[in-house]
């Protein structure tokens, strides 16, 4: 059985195979979307087609929309050569349930798969097309929070910006410029409105969003290549919309053991790849089953029936904020970032297995939801946190199947830290007049920190998770030595001081002494973190 569109005609194998096919003409509704697109998505990895893709596969079944999803990649082109182009363009979701069974179907939802290459006319004439089309209503994205930075944390321009900047829209190559070069093409077409609709998992997306194509394109105006009227088209959030959105479903990256019952079953070619940027990717997703997709219901060009999809809300702005605050500030991220890290450290490969098996991290992670997060969360009205952490911890962080890792957890950190627990410990500081309350927070970050030295608590090296800061981070620690606590002397006050990645000074805010305390306990020597752990949850 091959997935691709002659493969999927022999529905009796598949069937056989117990794995559903799409209940639409996949090439009806790809080629309607090719005609007049009314959706893009710019992301196109795991995240987008177990989730976004899921959903649009959903209201096709359903008769409720009628083409599909025009894939846009800004990144990484090999994800379309390597994992779209072979199998015309069809994905396989697997759902991975806490019992040991899955669901398994095939995803007809995605149009076509475009590179957003400027230097590949044709790609690039193609991408003009789609965003010249009146009939384009929505602009999604899922690139992570490092695709909107424009800046690196001293406040210059990334490389890559800044030669965006100066070679304008024909040349652009950054996602922020591509998106904003393609606005300008919509806007000389017919300044027709559209909705950007940021679906990443970090604070106030949209907003985020907005303020980078602002200022792509005030510099481009700056630089002449852009003029007023483009301007105030972007602007206009009544042309130009920037929903804000929550979002939450736990997608790991693929297991090679799915992929090698997928073969089993008789699916042919389901092995994870790893593309030259370093994307580990696979023909299928896996993905747990519950999701959540709150969406500011800001759409000036009109919109599908989104809210018809399964966990879709539709809200406005303050109960988005709300959703997204208890989710990403709060509930579950948090978790992940402040317990993640330290697994690798101390040598577990997934997290579900971590927090079923080593009491002290449960404990921490309970700490981190329960005790320091949902006292000073605000209830967003349409999901109750309490009942949200309530499921995590019942049903969806001790699902071993998903197979989630630590590492995956330790990806972007420095991106995260300031939504994930800079807003807790501002909150706390408001309410308390500083965060000294604290303990699990704090011990997360130093945690986090001790992670960044690259040794593990039996003195095995590893190779860190991907992260923009790594290299940075790793110049600032570089004389710390494990097992020889005086050689750490003030490195971590530039990193803790430092406002962009935290939203605060953790020193003003009172807790900077309490995490080098616990870091210095953690660079002791070998068995020195875990037992700097059950110190401090043990208390």
């Amino acid at each position: 059985m091959k997935l691709t569109l002659n493969g999927i005609k022999e529905h009796e194998a598949w069937e056989n195979a117990g794995i559903q096919l799409p209940g639409y003409d996949v090439e009806k509704i790809s080629a309607k979307a090719k005609e007049a697109p009314v959706w893009v998505h710019f992301g196109i990895g795991n995240i987008f087609r177990v989730f976004i893709g899921g959903i649009a596969d959903g209201l096709l079944e359903d008769e409720i929309l009628d083409r599909g999803i025009t894939c846009v990649e800004t990144f990484d082109y090999d994800v379309v050569d390597k994992i779209y182009e072979p199998y015309d363009n069809l994905g396989l979701n697997v759902i991975l349930h806490g019992d040991g069974t899955r669901e398994y179907k095939v995803l007809g939802a995605l149009a076509e798969a475009v590179k957003a290459q400027s230097s590949d006319l044709e790609q690039w004439n193609r991408l003009k097309e789609i965003f010249t089309s009146k009939s384009l209503q929505m602009a999604s994205f899922t690139i992570t929070e490092k695709g909107y930075a424009l800046h690196k944390a001293d406040g210059t321009w990334f490389p890559f910006v800044q030669v965006d900047i100066q070679n304008g829209p024909d040349k652009a190559t950054g996602a922020m410029a591509v998106l904003v070069a393609m606005l300008y093409e919509r806007y000389k077409a017919g300044k027709y409105p559209i909705a950007l609709v940021s679906m990443d998992n970090c604070s106030q997306n949209g907003a985020k969003l907005r303020e980078s194509v602002l200022t792509m394109t005030e510099e481009w105006k700056k630089a002449g290549f852009v003029d007023d009227g483009f301007v105030s088209y972007v602007s206009d959030e009544k042309v130009v919309a920037f929903p804000w959105t929550m979002i939450d479903k736990i997608t790991p990256r693929p297991s090679e053991q799915i992929a090698a019952d997928l073969e089993k079953l008789g699916v042919e070619s389901m092995q994870p790849v790893i593309t030259s940027k370093k994307t580990y990717i696979a023909p299928f997703v896996n993905a747990e089953k519950p999701q959540y997709l709150v969406i500011e219901d800001s759409f000036p060009n009109g919109r599908p029936a989104l809210e018809k999809g399964f966990g879709v809300y539709m809200a406005d702005r303050n109960t988005v904020n709300l959703s997204e605050r208890m989710k990403v500030t709060v509930c579950l991220n948090p978790v992940h970032s402040a317990t993640g890290p330290l697994g690798v450290v101390l040598g577990y490969d997934l997290f579900a297995h971590m927090l079923n098996t080593n009491e002290d991290m449960m404990k921490m992670a309970r700490m981190v939801a329960y005790g320091e997060g949902l006292p000073v969360v605000a209830d967003p009205g349409i999901l109750s946190p309490q009942a949200f952490v309530d499921e995590l911890f019942n049903d969806r962080f001790p699902n071993e199947y998903l197979g989630d890792t630590n590492l995956r957890l330790a990806v972007d950190v420095s991106q995260m830290v300031g939504i994930r627990f800079g807003e807790t410990v501002k909150a706390y500081v408001k309410r308390f007049g500083d965060a000294s309350k604290l303990t699990a927070i704090p011990l997360g970050i130093a945690g986090w920190l001790r992670y960044m030295l690259a040794v593990d608590d039996a003195g095995n090296k590893y190779e860190l998770a991907p992260d923009p800061m790594n290299e940075e981070l790793q110049e600032q620690l570089k004389d710390i030595v494990i097992g020889k606590p005086e050689t750490f002397k003030d490195q971590l006050k530039p990193i803790l001081s430092n406002e962009r990645l935290f939203f605060t000074d953790l020193y003003k805010a009172g807790v900077g002494e309490k995490i080098e305390n616990m870091f210095r306990e953690m660079i002791a020597g070998p068995g020195a973190v875990r037992a700097t752990i059950h110190k401090y949850v043990a208390a």
